[in-house]
C-alpha cells in the first residue's frame, strides 16, 4: 500500500480488517477493469506511475491539491464503505462534507448515550477542560467551565506570546468580519482553521458525529471544535506565533501562507490527527474495535 501523509497511515480507525488512511495528491484517481488506480504525475513523495489503490483496506483517502478524479471512483468507494475527502495542501483544509466512515457506528452510538445524558455529557466537557487545563475540574455547570476556562486562556495567550516575542493585546476576532484585526491574531485564525480541518478529519474518520459536541454547541462540526481545541496550547498558539515572527521577517509571502506552511509540516511531523483519533476514543471510552453493547 502506498506510504500516507501525516502519520495517517499508523491511524487505528474502527475498522477491524481495514488499515487507516491514505493520502494522494497531483495525479488523476480513475477505475480500471474494476481496480481503483492513481496516475501519480510525480512529486516528492510518490514517483510518477501507475498505482493499484487497495481501496477495500482503506478507511479513508484523502485527496490532495491537483488530483482528479472519476465518477466511477465514488461508484466504487461508495459501494465499500471507502470515504474520499478532498483536504487543502497538508490537510490545513477540508473541503467536502464528511464521507459515510467506517461501516459501524458503535463509536457515535457511544458518543450520542454520553451527550443525551446531562451528567455523562458534563463528564466528558470536564475531561476536556481537564486536558486543556492540565489539571481536575470541579463539578459545576458548562457556564461556570467556560469561565474558568476563559480566565486561563487569556493568560495563556498573553504568556505564550510573550514567549514567542509577539506583541499581544489580547484576542480579537469578529465572526463576521475575521479579516478586521491585527496580524497575530490573524495568524492565530489561520493555525486555528488548520487544526479545525484536522479535527474534521479525525472526527470524519472514526464516524463521531459532528454536530454533537460536549462543549461548543450550535456549529454543524461542534464536535470537531471541542477537539480542536484540546491542542490549542501545544499546537494552534506556537503554530501562530512561530509563522507570525517568519512572516514579520520577511513579509514578501502573505501571512496566511506562512502559518498554512508551518501548520501542514507540523500536523505531518508531530501525527497530531493519529493524535487526535486516540484522543476521541479516549473521551468517549472507545476501544480499538468499537465494539459496546
Amino acid at each position: 500500500m502506498l506510504k500516507g501523509r501525516l502519520g495517517l497511515e499508523t491511524s487505528r480507525i474502527p475498522h477491524a480488517d481495514r488499515h487507516g488512511l491514505l493520502w494522494l495528491s497531483r495525479g488523476k484517481l480513475s477505475v480500471n477493469d474494476g481496480t481503483l488506480q492513481f496516475l501519480a504525475s510525480g512529486s516528492g513523495e510518490l514517483a510518477a506511475g501507475r498505482y493499484d489503490i487497495p481501496y477495500q483496506d482503506v478507511s479513508l483517502i484523502l485527496l490532495g491539491p491537483g488530483t482528479e478524479i472519476t465518477h466511477d471512483v465514488f461508484r466504487l468507494c461508495g459501494s465499500h464503505g471507502t470515504g474520499l475527502v478532498a483536504v487543502g495542501e497538508d490537510g490545513v483544509r477540508m473541503y467536502s462534507a464528511p464521507p459515510r466512515g467506517p461501516d459501524q457506528s458503535a463509536l457515535a452510538r457511544r458518543q450520542v448515550m454520553l451527550w443525551a445524558d446531562p451528567d455523562s455529557r458534563l463528564g466528558v466537557a470536564r475531561s476536556m477542560y481537564g486536558l486543556r487545563l492540565g489539571e481536575r475540574m470541579p463539578r459545576r455547570d458548562i457556564a461556570a467551565l467556560r469561565g474558568i476556562e476563559g480566565a486561563r486562556v487569556r493568560e495563556r495567550y498573553r504568556l505564550m506570546a510573550k514567549q514567542y516575542g509577539v506583541p499581544w493585546d489580547g484576542r480579537c476576532y469578529d465572526r463576521l468580519n475575521p479579516e478586521a484585526t491585527d496580524s497575530p491574531n490573524m495568524a492565530l485564525n489561520h493555525a486555528a482553521v488548520a487544526v479545525r480541518a484536522a479535527a474534521e478529519v479525525a472526527v470524519a474518520s472514526v464516524a463521531a458525529v459532528p454536530q454533537l459536541g460536549f462543549i461548543h454547541e450550535d456549529s454543524s462540526i461542534a464536535f470537531a471544535l471541542d477537539i480542536a481545541d484540546l491542542f490549542r496550547d501545544d499546537f494552534t498558539l506556537p503554530v501562530a506565533f512561530q509563522g507570525y515572527n517568519h512572516w514579520r521577517r520577511d513579509e514578501s509571502q502573505p501571512l496566511e501562507r506562512e502559518v498554512r506552511r508551518l501548520a501542514g509540516v507540523e500536523l505531518r511531523r508531530r501525527k497530531i490527527i493519529p493524535s487526535m483519533i486516540d484522543r476521541i476514543k479516549e473521551l468517549l471510552g472507545a476501544d480499538d474495535g468499537c465494539d459496546h453493547r
